[in-house]
């Protein structure tokens, strides 16, 4: 008797399991997580990017660069590369909540980023940037008329999170190395010239020796210090500067205490300006940047020298 009662209890432990697994089954699939279909890269023409204060807005050209409205700054294409693939490719993983405590999330109107794409007039995605999450793999979302959290995969937030300054090109002078063939360095003190030449019979041995190497050296031949040379040129064929002077245009500046021309294919040139107490760097116009802006004093030193 005690055997059968033990089997009854064990039969009815078994079943209230099994019906409480299958109810919180069914619980879990009561929702359903918002399809949202991939766009096309290419397609998106403008992005606007809202937290607080005024729109951020960016737009492509017909030549495919993006720039920042009104003003018309070139945008950094690496950061408008990283928003793109985000708005592109966004996915939900689970839904968080239905509770409306945005706040929580960083959803709330003080801390969240609204950022809408359009391809063309159409507007082809909207939605908002809470925090990242604690699995810091994923971001607190809300999607345009719908008033769930999800999560969306990837962590996005430092992405868009960005000031107009922060979205600038910050490249003022490029070029390929190769092309330049004189360099003109000027200061209050002193001027000197280096001339790329190539020399013929430099290597090898015989008459019919053909072989050439290209050597800088001054009007008069002194031959110049080649790696020193390459370090120059290596530290302006890419240079960026730290930000940009707001306020001033490049006719402002005056009386450079260090400028370089480079000449080839085309003309490069860059100005630097005496840094003032207590900055952390040099004022500078280059012939790259149509606006004034700022080397760090490593930077600008390192050339310098």
């Amino acid at each position: 008797m005690k055997s059968k009662k033990e089997i009854i209890v064990l039969v009815i432990i078994i079943l209230v399991l099994s019906l409480y697994l299958l109810f919180n089954k069914s619980n879990r699939s009561l929702y359903k997580l918002p399809g949202l279909k991939t766009i096309a890269l290419n397609k998106i023409s403008r992005i606007e990017i809202s937290k607080r204060g005024p729109a951020i807005i960016l737009k492509k050209g017909e030549d495919g660069r993006w720039s920042i409205s009104p003003e018309g700054y070139r945008a950094d294409s690496d950061m408008v590369k990283n928003m793109l693939d985000v708005i592109g490719r966004l996915k939900l993983t689970a839904l968080v909540s239905e509770a409306r405590d945005y706040g929580r999330y960083g959803l709330d109107n003080d801390n969240k980023i609204v950022v809408k794409a359009w391809a063309g007039n159409k507007l082809k995605r909207e939605f908002e940037i809470g925090k990242t999450a604690s699995t810091y793999r994923h971001t607190f979302v809300k999607i345009a008329g719908d008033y769930r959290v999800y999560h969306a995969r990837g962590n996005f937030r430092d992405t868009f999170d960005k000031t107009v300054s922060d979205l600038r090109d910050k490249e003022v002078l490029s070029f390929e190395l190769a092309d330049i063939q004189e360099i003109d360095i000027k200061t209050p003190k002193k001027s000197i010239t280096f001339l790329k030449k190539e020399v013929t019979g430099g290597k090898g041995k015989g008459p019919l020796n053909t072989a050439s190497e290209a050597i800088w050296q001054t009007p008069d031949g002194k031959k110049a210090d080649e790696s020193r040379i390459h370090r120059l040129l290596s530290s302006l064929s890419d240079l960026r500067c730290e930000n940009f002077i707001e306020g001033r245009n490049k006719k402002a500046f005056t009386n450079a205490i260090y400028t370089i021309r480079l000449k080839g294919i085309k003309e490069y040139s860059l100005s630097i300006f005496a840094k003032k107490k207590g900055s952390q760097g040099y004022p500078a116009i280059s012939s790259g940047s149509a606006y004034p802006f700022i080397i760090s004093a490593w930077r600008a030193e390192r050339i310098m020298k």
